[in-house]
């Protein structure tokens, strides 16, 4: 059974608590290492990277939809297959 341990953010030098919870999600990700910041700092490092959501800003492209010609943006660049707006896609899948 995992335990609790105190670390030290190697951005701000303060403490924070490796909770035995984290640890073993860690271990089920298969992540090795153990946080290097504490979360008010792993925080602040995703928001400065443009990473919202834990997730990063996806490049989006301009495409003219091909059903009803409105201007969209897109998440995959535009080649020579049709491209929907989201109302037109959505409609075609039912």
């Amino acid at each position: 059974m995992k335990e609790d341990k105190t670390l030290t953010c190697c951005e701000c030098g303060n403490e924070f608590v490796f909770t035995a919870s984290e640890q073993e999600f860690y271990a089920e990700k298969g992540f090795t290492n153990e946080p290097r910041r504490c979360p008010a700092c792993r925080q602040a490092r995703k928001q400065r990277m443009g990473v919202q959501n834990d997730r990063p800003q996806r490049e989006m492209f301009p495409a003219v939809c091909a059903e009803c010609g409105k201007e969209t943006m897109v998440p995959f660049k535009p080649s020579d297959r049709p491209v929907y707006c989201r109302e037109c896609f959505n409609a075609r899948k039912h």
